[in-house]
């Protein structure tokens, strides 16, 4: 029963360990600066990352409205809307803050569905969130944030694998 008990001890901790080291892996992406290594033309499909304190790690979708200068665009966003919710919000947003819209995987990477620790995207609250998979309960994935410390449920229909915009490529981060 004592080597049980241990056994158990020591699957906690190295859990524990894991999503540490995730969620330190997952801040340091998403707090930096995305690279300045394309120029978009207006009508280019984008994601805006959010520079708003509780909201860092998330990205939205837009279109390029027009360049302002060398780094700087004028953005539509597709799901945020004005204040009095009339319009697609539009504002201005430096080059650091945007990225092409990634490629759609391989769908059969997901027909068995996510694994523990896979770093994925969910789209929820008109954006994309970074997080990793914590759990799943039936046909919904638990996702954890770290930037925002959420533990939130979802099913498979709002998740896609997390790829990263570096030196001008997407990168497909392996799974963990």
């Amino acid at each position: 029963m004592a080597r049980i008990k241990v056994t158990e001890r020591n699957s906690e901790e190295r859990s524990e360990s894991r999503k540490e080291m995730l969620s330190e892996f997952i801040k340091a992406i998403a707090f930096k600066k995305q690279q300045i290594t394309k120029v978009f033309q207006k009508g280019d499909e984008v994601e805006v990352a959010s520079q708003v304190y509780g909201f860092i790690g998330s990205y939205y979708e837009a279109t390029i409205v027009s360049s302002i200068g060398a780094y700087h665009y004028k953005i539509k966003y597709k799901n945020l809307l004005t204040d009095d919710e009339s319009a697609p919000l539009e504002e201005m947003v430096t080059s650091a803050a945007i990225r092409p819209v990634p490629p759609h995987r391989d769908e059969t990477m997901s027909e068995n569905g996510f694994r523990l620790y896979d770093m994925v995207d969910v789209f929820a609250n008109d954006g994309w969130w970074f997080g990793f998979i914590s759990g799943k309960i039936g046909e919904e994935y638990y996702v954890y944030f770290p930037t925002t410390a959420d533990n939130i449920a979802y099913p498979r229909d709002v998740l896609r694998f997390h790829q990263e915009w570096s030196n001008g490529k997407w990168i497909f981060l392996p799974r963990r």
